[in-house]
């Protein structure tokens, strides 16, 4: 994964065609462990391809990919919206913040008997 992450870096960065050096340039500037063979095969099936086009196939497979756990199947947008998860999440924040808000009030009320 750290090889791939490096080339998308190297993409991002405005390298149109990121070589073996400049991965393990990326690599080095972190500390870590450049493995030459991986670079290689990495670049051996990247190369010719468009990245948006490999984005898109790898999302695809991922799709179909089993994520574990035990409820229900949840639809992952390729957009990113998020629709399902979000919902759950927001209303659990909406639980804490309700508990630390009367949390507060107790606290508020305690201060006051004791300045009196």
């Amino acid at each position: 994964m750290k090889v791939i992450a490096a080339y998308m870096l190297a993409l991002l960065g405005g390298n149109t065609a990121p070589s073996a050096g400049d991965i393990k340039k990326i690599l080095g500037s972190v500390g870590a462990e450049v493995e030459d063979e991986r670079i290689e095969l990495l670049l051996s099936q990247v190369k010719g391809k468009d990245i948006t086009e490999l984005i898109a196939s790898g999302r695809e497979k991922l799709a179909s990919v089993p994520s574990g756990g035990g409820g229900a199947p949840v639809a992952v947008s390729a957009s990113g919206g998020g629709g399902a998860a979000a919902a759950p999440a927001a209303a659990e924040a909406k639980k804490e913040e309700k508990v630390e808000e009367k949390e507060e009030s107790d606290d508020v009320r305690m201060l006051s008997f004791d300045s009196r």
